[in-house]
């Protein structure tokens, strides 16, 4: 098969080669030039390189030629959803149509595919009116209809504010207004083949994602199986159309125990998702996607842990630029049993300046496991305790 390849992940996430054996099938990369520095010097694949300043699949579209014989484009990314379609269009290739993607892309899509599912979520305004107020007056989330990492992402402790934030935004459609819901965060992650979930794991977020973005660590720890948590999955899968690869659910459960959609996304979790996913089920996400999204067979599941797994991320974007930082746990903690694997910046080298879960860019970032899921979390929301502040290193 000859496959291209839009590779904007970290080659290390990806692992292609764990999917796509790449002596047999004709495998071709198509990235910016730092994506293409990581992939193995080794590895037996053709490199595209596309410009930095270019729109990415514009500039796919004008190196490509449906002569040039691909049967088939990927893209792991969520920057790349809408840049598969372009690609594959052109290239004459079947699959899902922008505005098919978008119902797992576009936040407001998303929820108004949800109408008549029996998946609760929360209201809210894509184009709020000029005047008056919204339908509710509490609490209010302003956050880009597009992106990752909660990145952009605003609470208003009222309507009103959100709103006057949201008309003086220079790009207002770009944006939604949401009404604010009170409970923990969950995410499920699983498979999807033929519109159908055949395999999935729910976690619960120690922390919540846009206090990430703000500078509190983020971490999460998986759960034992719930028929709720796998119920919703299986009606957003179906509510938003999606057909095959990964999943990534992102859901509230308030105090009352009800379960309320955040958003979804057809691609695999960031942060340590897919490590901590591997050991307990033995299933490594990246490469069964690659695997369902290109028709191969999926790769045999490794033996899994039985423990329950968890990870933690120190962030340091919010700290000032060009100054190295370090972030150490108590001896306590870092000796504690659940802890696996801890992830510290080498001396001297400064945090990533742009919001990221990657371990080998942020200050810390910890991996850890334990036969119960709440003595987990408890250890998790301790490190999290620990190191909320980081401590600047002396030049």
């Amino acid at each position: 098969m000859k496959i291209l390849v839009l590779h904007q992940l970290p080659y290390r996430k990806a692992g292609y080669d764990r999917a796509v054996d790449h002596l047999r099938h004709d495998v071709t990369y198509a990235g910016h030039a730092d994506r293409l520095a990581d992939l193995p010097a080794g590895l037996p694949a053709r490199r595209l390189p596309v410009p930095a300043d270019e729109d990415f699949a514009e500039a796919v579209v004008a190196r490509t030629s449906p002569a040039d014989g691909f049967e088939a484009v990927l893209s792991l990314s969520e920057f790349g959803v809408l840049a598969v379609c372009r690609v594959r269009a052109h290239l004459g290739l079947p699959g899902p149509t922008p505005e098919q993607a978008e119902l797992a892309h576009d936040k407001v899509r998303m929820k108004q595919a949800l109408a008549g599912s029996g998946v609760r979520h929360p209201r809210f305004a894509a184009e709020p009116p000029r005047e008056g107020p919204l339908p509710w007056s509490g609490p209010t989330v302003l956050k880009p209809r597009r992106g990752t990492c909660s990145e952009g992402v605003s609470v208003f402790p009222s309507a009103r504010r959100a709103l006057a934030a949201h008309r003086a935004l220079a790009e207002p459609r770009a944006y939604e207004l949401e009404e604010y819901v009170d409970g923990d965060i969950l995410h499920t992650d699983g498979l999807v083949e033929d519109g159908t979930l055949v395999h999935s794991v729910t976690s619960r977020y120690v922390g919540k994602p846009a206090d990430y973005a703000g500078g509190a660590p983020l971490g999460s720890h998986q759960l034992p199986p719930d028929a709720r948590y796998e119920d919703l999955a299986r009606r957003v899968v179906t509510a938003l159309g999606i057909d095959r690869g990964t999943l990534h659910l992102e859901f509230f459960e308030t105090p009352r125990g009800e379960l309320v959609f955040l958003e979804a996304a057809n691609r695999m979790g960031g942060a340590g998702v897919v490590d901590a996913h591997l050991r307990h089920t033995g299933v490594h996400l990246p490469s069964h996607e690659i695997a369902l999204r290109l028709g191969l067979p999926r790769p045999a599941p490794l033996p899994p842990s039985g423990r329950y797994h968890g990870w933690l991320v120190v962030p340091g974007h919010h700290r000032p630029a060009g100054r190295p930082h370090r972030v150490s746990l108590p001896a306590h903690l870092r000796d504690h049993p659940c802890a696996d694997r801890i992830h510290t910046l080498p001396p001297g080298t400064p945090a990533a300046r742009h919001i990221t879960y990657q371990e080998w860019l942020v200050p810390l970032a910890l991996e850890a496991s334990h036969p119960d899921p709440d003595t987990l979390r408890a250890y998790l929301a301790a490190c999290a305790e620990a190191t909320a502040t980081v401590t600047e290193e002396a030049a």
